[in-house]
């Protein structure tokens, strides 16, 4: 592996803003890519933006909020009028929702969490599918969850929305893979120093669990690997 051996390549990270999305941005700029950071809070953005400038990286901050599907697609159109294609695109941007028993869930939040973890996945993937498909080696990378594949007590919302969140991203990979150079990758971080770990686990000690700079190495490693589309795997 060269030292930059993204060079040359555009990324989309969403969830850039902080935690696994943020140092994703930062592992992606170090390996030569320029990195579009997308999360709703402009000012965290550009702090991401600097510490890439910082280190000798290039980003680009796009602030937006991805429950606003519409503007997802001007964010394509945008992205796709300065650049002739998107290689990697890291969907990262989820939402926790409180944790609750099946019976106990708010419907009105309910909406909220499957609006981001799975509307505005299924936006994003067809705002930026002519793009992907101009990439000489598209690449897409999902984050996900082991409660999606392990159900358990209390996490039926958040599990079920990343369930469907992996069943879209494989299903999109599947539909790809004869037709395209696009490959499609799903990775479960497992337990990982984030803010949404923190509101899930408030007693648990932050220095138990890795830091999001280890999952983002392993995303940048799997990048310049040529996996099959359906990948899997788990951070432990």
């Amino acid at each position: 592996m060269t030292d930059k051996p993204l060079a040359n390549q555009i990324a989309l990270v969403t969830g850039a803003s902080r935690g696994i999305g943020a140092a994703t941005a930062q592992a992606l700029a170090a390996a030569g890519a320029h990195v579009v950071l997308t999360a709703r809070t402009a000012s965290a953005l550009e702090a991401v933006e600097s510490a890439i400038f910082d280190a000798g990286g290039s980003a680009t901050i796009a602030p937006l909020n991805l429950t606003e599907t519409d503007s997802i697609a001007r964010l394509g159109a945008a992205i796709g009028e300065r650049w002739p294609a998107l290689d990697i695109m890291v969907l990262n941007a989820a939402m926790l929702g409180q944790l609750s028993a099946v019976p106990a869930i708010d419907v009105k939040e309910m909406a909220q969490v499957l609006t981001l973890n799975i509307s505005a996945q299924a936006a994003l993937i067809a705002a930026f599918d002519p793009m992907l498909r101009k990439s000489k080696r598209a690449r897409v990378i999902g984050l996900t969850s082991s409660v999606a594949r392990k159900p358990r007590a209390y996490w039926g919302l958040y599990g079920a929305s990343k369930a469907a969140f992996e069943t879209l991203l494989a299903a999109y990979g599947d539909e790809m893979e004869r037709i395209s150079n696009i490959r499609t990758a799903i990775l479960d971080p497992g337990a990982t120093r984030t803010a949404m770990r923190h509101k899930a686990y408030p007693g648990e000690d932050p220095k138990s669990v890795k830091e999001p700079s280890v999952v983002a190495d392993r995303i940048v490693a799997l990048l310049t690997e040529d996996f099959e589309t359906g990948h899997f795997e788990h951070l432990g």
